[in-house]
């Protein structure tokens, strides 16, 4: 056979061999995909499904793997929100502060005083800075007995002094993060105090069973002023509650030394007897309490 009758057969073999190449090659890259789809493992489309699979399904209509990951989505960034919430309503009760006691006070040995002793309620409320410094707006009522030498004046039998005040007190902790700690205080406001002079008066008592007669004391005179004062203090505070002494809760022990700029004045309450009175009143109240 010659040469160019050969040409026809070559070409024949050659078109062949280059279909069986192919044929192999597709065959082996088929395998190859199978065999690390298989090792993949569960993943967030599921043991042995790929990406690709689950997007074609999506665009083949079955949106289930879509949902379920939209609703993973959503729930954590419902989790997150409720995280973010919860820690800013912590962030601002951490931040209020309230006190509330009461105890007994006695006065300064000063001739302007003219009280004698008596008991004391303080309730307050305000914000902490930060575990070290608080300010405090506080309410406080004292309520004291006065000298036989004051009431003699007057002509009556008995009398008593209502103070009571609204302050802004600020207060620092000198040892925050310790279970027994000091603080410091102190502050001004508004004063206002209340003399009354009394008299016992037969009065008729009545209780659920019948009436009788009983003897009470009666406000028969009074006077009052209104002004400014000043208070400074120590107290002594015992931290209550919390695993790890991290409670808020502080029973507290505290003294303080009151100043109230009364004027002075020479009267005659309500027809008694001329009573002279000095200037300035000056208290040491000393409270038991809560600290918050």
């Amino acid at each position: 056979m010659s040469f160019p009758h050969c040409l026809p057969l070559m070409r024949r073999g050659l078109y062949l061999c280059g279909a069986v190449t192919l044929a192999v090659a597709s065959a082996s890259a088929q395998s190859q995909s199978a065999l690390a789809s298989n090792q993949s493992g569960p993943g967030l489309f599921g043991p042995g499904e790929s990406s690709s699979s689950s997007f074609q399904l999506v665009a083949d209509g079955d949106s289930s793997g879509a949902d379920a990951l939209r609703a993973a989505v959503a729930g954590s960034g419902a989790s997150a929100a409720g995280q973010e919430g919860h820690g800013w309503k912590h962030g601002l009760g951490s931040k209020l502060a309230f006190v509330a006691g009461g105890g007994f006070n006695g006065p300064v040995s000063d001739s302007g005083n003219y009280i004698t002793y008596g008991g004391n309620f303080t309730v307050g409320g305000g914000l902490h800075f930060s575990k070290m410094l608080s300010l405090l707006a506080e309410y406080q009522f004292m309520d004291d007995k006065l000298p036989g030498a004051l009431i003699a004046e007057t002509g009556a039998n008995g009398g008593h002094a209502h103070i009571w005040s609204l302050t802004l007190d600020p207060v620092v902790d000198l040892f925050p993060k310790s279970t027994n700690s000091v603080y410091v205080t102190g502050g001004g406001g508004f004063y206002r105090k209340v003399t009354s002079f009394t008299d016992p008066v037969l009065a008729d008592y009545c209780d659920y069973f019948y009436c009788y007669p009983d003897v009470e004391n009666q406000v028969v005179g009074h006077f009052s002023s209104n002004q400014g004062g000043w208070n400074i203090g120590t107290g002594f505070t015992h931290r209550v509650g919390g695993t790890y002494n991290e409670g808020r809760m502080k029973l507290f022990a505290e003294v303080r030394y009151l100043d109230v700029l009364t004027p002075a004045s020479a009267i005659a309450p309500n027809g008694l007897g001329t009573a002279t009175v000095g200037s300035g009143t000056k208290v040491l109240p000393v409270t038991l309490g809560l600290r918050w």
